[in-house]
């Protein structure tokens, strides 16, 4: 080798490692990519720049499945300590200030707030894991309320999990029982009867997170539990819109009705005809005396509040019992997701279908002393994840026992 050539070559190798040490980090890196390959995933992947370590998307849609609001994906190729760009929107109500975001897929916190542009936010993360999931709010699916219901009963003496019904696509939606003990004598009072249900809209994951906090207080060593399962029977459905939850769909307003808009003689949905039946057959044998529809308000709500039937539809005694259900609600839900006091009517101005919607469906077709009402739990603020969310339900379980101390009848 001649000196010439011999120095071209450690000119060259010297350009190798500056071109090296200079090159954009983004070609070492693994490429991003997105899956929605999963119960409940949900989002359409309008572009992904390598480069920047941004991932575009919208909610998916699902024609004639209600609202496109809810999105939940799984991010690949990330690097942890690297920050990525989730840019989301195109679509009403997919926006929340802070989404909800996972390592593991199980355990969800919130990323910071977002930045909005338009009819779209972008939130930014720095990555903790090579693959996460990002989602609208904490997911909360199918085979997590069959889980949920299976480890309770089995934990707890007196309770049972078991299949509401079938859903129109054959799957199980799982619903636990508590059940007090026999009565003692044939002439004592029939045990009170208590029926709380979740996610008839599907993207309102916040309310099974609600309920799952009910449950869970409901089985535990509180006293006050213990004194609540040992006079009622209760009932908790943590979905009942399982379909579209599964699928990734909204849910609300849905063709030809969503799950609260079909509490009619003849409906549509299998899970609503099941819950009437059940709830007939409480009020026939003169032990049914609370309902409680759980969901997820608009975007500007930063607190819970109720929704109650029109005061038309409540006796005198409904309406006593109405108040002093609040009552106890306002002294027991203290927050972090705090209820203030704040209630709204469901009646004609509300919805022109007011009349087949559950709680009202209920007021009409039980005895005149039953307390039936929705709550609608904020999920737009910084307390709105699984552990808020849950607070919620065990303060919920609470405001109950606090209400049924004095009997409703």
């Amino acid at each position: 080798m001649t000196m010439h050539t011999s120095r071209l070559s450690l000119i060259a190798g010297f350009v190798l490692l500056v071109l090296e040490m200079f090159a954009s980090p983004a070609q070492a890196r693994a490429p991003l990519a997105v899956s929605i390959d999963f119960p409940g995933g949900s989002a359409e992947v309008l572009g992904i720049d390598q480069t920047t370590r941004q991932i575009r998307i919208a909610p998916s849609a699902h024609p004639n499945r209600g609202w496109v609001c809810w999105w939940y994906l799984e991010v690949t190729g990330l690097e942890v300590g690297e920050m990525l760009t989730l840019d989301v929107g195109d679509a009403p109500w997919a926006t929340p200030d802070r989404a909800a975001v996972s390592d593991d897929g199980k355990t969800w916190r919130q990323t910071d707030r977002g930045a909005r542009h338009e009819k779209r936010i972008t939130y930014r993360y720095q990555a903790t894991a090579e693959k996460m999931w990002f989602a609208w709010g904490p997911p909360f699916v199918p085979a997590d309320a069959e889980t949920l219901v299976k480890r309770v009963a089995k934990s707890c003496e007196r309770a049972e999990a078991f299949e509401l019904c079938r859903s129109r696509e054959d799957r199980p939606v799982w619903a636990i029982r508590f059940q007090p003990p026999p009565r003692q004598d044939a002439n004592d009072a029939p045990p009170l009867g208590l029926w709380f249900q979740a996610r008839q809209h599907a993207w309102e994951s916040g309310s099974s997170w609600v309920a799952q906090g009910l449950i869970e207080w409901l089985a535990s060593d509180d006293d006050r539990a213990r004194t609540l399962r040992s006079k009622a029977e209760i009932i908790v459905v943590p979905i009942m819109d399982v379909d579209n939850v599964a699928s990734g769909a909204g849910g609300k307003n849905e063709a030809p009705q969503d799950h609260n808009r079909d509490w009619t003689d003849k409906p549509y949905h299998p899970a609503v005809a099941a819950a009437q039946a059940n709830i007939k057959a409480l009020n026939d044998a003169g032990q049914f005396d609370l309902f409680v529809d759980l969901h997820n308000p608009g975007a500007s709500s930063q607190n819970p509040f109720f929704y109650t039937s029109p005061v038309t539809l409540l006796s005198e005694q409904g309406a006593h019992n109405l108040e002093h259900f609040l009552a106890a609600a306002r002294l027991e839900m203290t927050g972090p997701l705090a209820f203030k006091g704040e209630t709204q009517e469901s009646g004609a101005k509300y919805d022109k279908n007011w009349q087949s919607i559950s709680k009202n469906w209920v007021t009409h077709n039980t005895a005149k002393h039953v307390v039936s009402v929705t709550l609608e739990t904020a999920w737009n603020t910084p307390n709105s994840t699984a552990s808020g969310y849950q607070t919620v339900g065990r303060n919920l379980g609470l405001a109950t026992e606090r209400y049924l101390r004095a009997s409703p009848r």
